[in-house]
């Protein structure tokens, strides 16, 4: 996808966004004719920026990410984003006959890596995911945690500047994701990738995210965008995050009246 530049002091060309919405809607072909599931959606993703989306089940979080992925096109309006970005889902989608290091490495052979640098690559992402010495796991081996790990270190292995994750700790324990919060903070903040997160755990979103952007019922719109100034390390338990997280939660059901009531 297109990138917009903008010509720093040096006269270097950075971008000036990691993804850019601007005026997207989304229709689906349903039993009573065109159902708009996302209406005029603007919205921009800085470079280095974590940003969460959050919503109702079935407001278009997922379908809006699917739409910045390229993975389909908006019937309305234009995506940019700073290169090809990278995909991660709830379900970690690792092909279960490789090890674990041979799933990253295949995603580096995508790339265009050579072969001879593949394994040492692949053992650094996993270090840098807290998996060292995994190379060689199966995925049956793995508990689902260190799943989503090795399919974390896969989606750095693409070396996007933009990850977008599809509510990948869902299905996980609440310790473990406690844990994998730290790990993707830690991550987000060494790499300073910038991060699009759908989830509909409000408590998730305040702990990880710089910005909250709620969407309201279908069709989704941008109901409303909090700024989190929370320092980091953050946990789920914090004040200041339960306080901010009742804020939203109150948005939410309100949200979720509205809808109930057409």
């Amino acid at each position: 996808m297109a990138t917009t530049l903008a010509k720093a002091a040096d006269g270097t060309k950075t971008a000036t966004h990691a993804a850019r919405i601007e005026h997207v809607s989304k229709s689906f072909a349903g039993p009573a004719g065109q159902q708009l599931v996302l209406d005029d959606i603007s919205l921009d993703v800085a470079p280095g920026e974590f940003v969460t989306l959050l919503g109702a089940s079935g407001c278009g979080k997922s379908t809006l990410l699917n739409l910045v992925a390229g993975l389909d096109r908006p019937s309305a309006g234009a995506i940019t984003t700073d290169g090809r970005p990278a995909l991660m889902f709830q379900e970690h989608a690792l092909f279960p006959w490789l090890s674990a290091g041979k799933n990253i490495e295949l995603a580096l052979k995508l790339r265009g890596v050579p072969k001879n640098e593949r394994r040492g690559k692949a053992e650094e992402l996993l270090e840098l995911v807290r998996l060292g010495g995994a190379h060689g796991k199966r995925v049956h081996e793995l508990s689902g945690g260190m799943r989503q790990r090795v399919a974390m270190a896969r989606a750095l292995a693409q070396e996007s500047k933009l990850l977008l994750m599809d509510e990948p700790f869902a299905a996980l324990d609440a310790i473990t994701r406690d844990v994998l919060h730290d790990e993707l903070t830690r991550i987000w903040r060494e790499t300073r990738l910038s991060v699009l997160f759908v989830t509909h755990n409000v408590r998730e979103a305040v702990r990880l995210a710089e910005r909250v952007v709620l969407l309201s019922s279908r069709p989704g719109r941008i109901a409303r965008q909090w700024t989190v100034g929370i320092p980091h390390p953050r946990r789920i338990e914090d004040t200041a995050v339960a306080e901010l997280s009742v804020e939203i939660t109150e948005e939410l059901r309100g949200e979720i009246r509205r809808h109930g009531q057409h």
